[in-house]
């Protein structure tokens, strides 16, 4: 089976993200689904919650690996946002993830609101509401325990949510904060219920520690105030009326956390100037995301792709690597996906640094042992050493492992060799 990974060599940085091989998801699209909808029964809504999930391109279902999770809430109407984002952000921003949407269709007004109201913005509210805490012990007794059972998830957690599920999320983050790492609170409403959430969370921000958890926020500034086009930023704190208490309460919120730095939040906000309410979502994921996995974005990037970086202190950049994710993680974790692994491999056979190569290749069995494309790509190192016999025993080990017709065609023909 040939090796399909395509290797960009530009002037300056070498850009190394392969693509999988379209045999590869061939295979994984006959095996198993990579998009799944889902199904679980809450006994504390008395009710079927629906919810989609996305597993990484790479996942192997015979191997180990754990992949952190993002919980989307909102998660159908909000579903080509999120793969947007990841799909084009997956490898130096962001690591593999299982992308996770909860349906909020069934009473979404009642499952994200933090207290019940009867009036809101001078008119009567004939839904339900104030069902926050309910949902929230849904999520944690119910939902996350079905999701590690059943998926490969580990507990690094991250929840979006947008509107009144931003609302929602700055709530778990106040009052549940043990449940995720990271939030994303997109142009949430905390002007609900006359600021209640906010007058909470100002009075946890000064009395707790939040040491180890990431919050981004965002704001739609296209239309501050549903009438005046005077109202700006820089003016928008001196208006008093109910038509800006929804972005001031934002602008309150987030200058008041950035500011509590003993809290040990790690916190960051921006204002959205040309977005509306339902266009902000998709900057504020991207955004977003990149801000929370800032420490994972790959170090020294110009050394693995620098033709003088010796072995040894490639060696020692990824054992560096690998110290960040796990202390990040709370979990062993390698340094680099399966892709860049590959990555770096066939680029330096392609710039005649077998040593390098072969190092790149020995980590990714090591790292990811049940992966028929890192034993394939060995057997490519020892086929372009001219070393058949190694090629076919790693084109074996592959077929063993994938079962894949192409690997046992490229057998018989190293073997004709």
């Amino acid at each position: 089976m040939k090796n399909r990974l395509k290797i960009v060599l530009t002037i300056g940085l070498i850009i190394v993200f392969q693509e999988i091989s379209a045999q590869s998801k061939l295979i994984q699209s006959s095996e198993f689904q990579t998009e799944i909808i889902d199904t679980v029964y809450s006994e504390t809504l008395k009710e079927y919650r629906e919810f989609w999930v996305k597993l990484p391109e790479n996942y192997n279902p015979n191997g180990n690996v754990k992949y952190p999770v993002v919980y989307l809430l909102d998660g159908f109407s909000l579903k080509e946002n999120l793969e947007a984002v990841y799909d084009n952000y997956w490898g130096h921003y962001l690591p593999h993830i299982i992308l996770i949407g909860i349906s909020n269709k069934t009473d979404r007004i009642r499952d994200l609101t933090t207290s019940q109201i009867k009036m809101r913005r001078g008119q009567a509210m004939d839904n339900e509401t104030g069902g926050a805490e309910n949902f929230s012990h849904f999520i944690e007794k119910e939902l996350i325990p079905y999701i590690e059972n059943k998926y490969p998830s580990s507990p690094y957690r991250t929840l979006i949510g947008h509107s009144y599920a931003g609302l929602f999320t700055i709530n778990m983050l106040i009052n549940h904060k043990h449940l995720f790492q990271n939030y994303i609170a997109i142009d949430p409403s905390l002007d609900w219920d006359d600021q209640k959430l906010l007058k909470q969370a100002k009075e946890k921000l000064s009395s707790e520690n939040y040491e180890g958890k990431s919050l981004y926020v965002s704001l739609a500034a296209e239309q501050l105030h549903m009438w005046d086009e005077e109202i700006t930023m820089e003016n928008i704190m001196d208006d008093a009326s109910e038509f800006t208490l929804f972005a001031r309460s934002i602008i309150d919120f987030s200058t008041f956390a950035t500011s509590k730095k003993q809290s040990g939040l790690n916190v960051s906000w921006n204002v959205y100037n040309e977005d509306l309410h339902g266009t902000v979502p998709l900057p504020s994921m991207r955004d977003g995301l990149i801000f929370l996995f800032k420490w994972y974005q790959f170090k020294s990037p110009q050394k693995y792709n620098n033709p003088e970086t010796t072995v040894e202190e490639l060696v020692e950049l990824l054992e560096k690597q690998e110290e960040i994710y796990s202390t990040h993680f709370g979990y062993p974790f390698p340094p680099m996906i399966e892709e860049m692994f590959s990555g770096y491999g066939y680029m330096n056979l392609q710039m005649g640094q077998p040593e390098k190569a072969l190092m790149f290749f020995k980590l990714n069995i090591d790292y990811y042992p049940n992966s028929a494309s890192a034993y394939n790509s060995m057997a490519d190192y020892y086929e372009a050493q001219g070393d058949f016999a190694n090629a076919i025993k790693y084109v074996t080990k592959a077929f063993e492992i994938g079962g894949d017709d192409g690997y046992k065609k490229r057998i018989e023909e190293l073997e004709r060799k």
